[in-house]
């Protein structure tokens, strides 16, 4: 049966993935980036509430996934972290100037990951040659590749991703972004083993009272009066397709 990972960025939203059926977590900070390497205070917290595996994303900052010095020498110290906290695996990804994957920056990030899986996440998106990319990540050790086929979403990037299922001794292939109930049986029939989801919603604030004239954010348009939270009803509703797909 296909495998089922939620996009979780708090320890409420990984209960709920968790409750509704989920059979890995990829845990985050700041959806707006895209994800961010999570607090050492959630860490523990979902360390401490949730049972089925979750992979914590290394990540410093949004935008590219070329990072200077100081940037990597904080990853390597979250991913031990990470490991020292007992997560069973991580989720990163670098690539250099040429948009190849960054060789000797993974290989310290394996050495520093130990015995845990290590997913490599949508940088592979943004690689130059995602066959040389693959063929990489592979050496490496790499368990499994985050990816949308290199398009803005997995639907559309679906032949691509079949391709690099197809590579022999290729990672596991996991398709993510925009994969949801509506066509989750897309990715089923083509024979993906592992789909990514963010099931997400943003919700009010319960706060009454707003000071609607200002805002937190560079971006002056932010709704400071949302949060991002897992919807539990499109984790069901996603589990329940796997499981009737695997059915038939």
């Amino acid at each position: 049966m296909a495998l089922l990972e939620i996009c979780c960025y708090s320890m409420e939203c990984a209960l709920t993935a968790q409750k509704n059926g989920a059979d890995r977590i990829e845990l985050c900070s700041a959806p707006k980036e895209g994800g961010l390497t999570p607090s050492l205070g959630v860490l523990r917290t979902v360390r401490q509430h949730i049972d089925i595996p979750v992979n914590p994303i290394i990540r410093p900052r949004g935008g590219d996934f070329c990072y200077t010095d100081g940037e990597f020498a904080a990853m390597l110290d979250d991913i031990a972290m990470v490991r020292d906290l007992g997560f069973s695996g991580l989720v990163t990804g670098l690539l250099d100037v040429d948009g190849n994957v960054d060789m000797s920056r993974m290989e310290k990030i394996m050495r520093t990951a130990g015995t845990l899986n290590v997913t490599f996440h949508r940088a592979f998106d943004m690689c130059a040659n995602p066959l040389n990319a693959l063929k990489s990540l592979s050496d490496l050790g790499v368990a499994r590749v985050l990816t949308s086929g290199q398009k803005s979403d997995a639907a559309q990037g679906l032949t691509k991703i079949m391709e690099l299922i197809a590579q022999p001794g290729a990672p596991i292939i996991m398709a993510g972004a925009g994969v949801r109930a509506a066509n989750l049986s897309l990715f089923l029939d083509a024979g993906v083993q592992e789909v990514h989801s963010s099931a997400g919603v943003w919700l009010a604030s319960p706060m009454r009272y707003r000071n609607t004239g200002l805002s937190m954010s560079s971006d002056a348009q932010a709704d400071e009066y949302s949060r991002y939270a897992v919807d539990g009803a499109a984790v069901a509703e996603m589990k329940a397709i796997i499981a009737h797909h695997r059915a038939s």
